[in-house]
Order: structure tokens, then C-alpha cells, then sequence
């Protein structure tokens, strides 16, 4: 298989992926109080937005190359 026609396929995974997910979620923990053996701590959710359109051109961009690496094969 042509690297092409791998990267292509990547691209499409990649794609999907992003439209299903729409974003990246984390958490981070803050340190609130530390006072000796008394701690407290905050757990904050956090997400970055990935915009659908992103996700549209990875796909897009990958069938792309693998038509076009296909192609080349015959």
C-alpha cells in the first residue's frame, strides 16, 4: 500500500473521530487549601471546541488522497 493511500485513510479516521466528538475534554486538579495535613483540592472539567468544518476537510482531504493514490497504482 502507497504512504499516500495511508495518510489518506489516517485523514478519514481522523475526520470521523472529530465530527463525532466536536472537542477535546481534560481535567486538571487546583490546590485549594494546604494547610499541613489538611488538603483540598478542585477537580475543573475543561474542553476544547474542534469546529465540525475541521472535521469535514479531514474526511474530505482523505478521500481525496486515496482516490488519487489508487489512481496511481493502475
Amino acid at each position: 500500500m502507497k504512504p499516500i493511500v495511508i495518510v489518506g485513510i489516517l485523514m478519514i479516521v481522523l475526520g470521523v473521530v472529530a465530527l463525532a466528538y466536536q472537542g477535546v475534554s481534560y481535567t486538571t486538579r487546583e490546590k485549594i487549601i494546604d494547610l499541613g495535613p489538611i488538603e483540598a483540592s478542585r477537580e475543573t472539567k475543561k474542553t476544547i471546541p474542534m469546529p465540525p468544518i475541521l472535521g469535514g476537510l479531514a474526511l474530505a482531504g482523505g478521500i481525496a488522497l486515496v482516490v488519487v493514490g489508487s489512481k496511481s497504482n493502475s
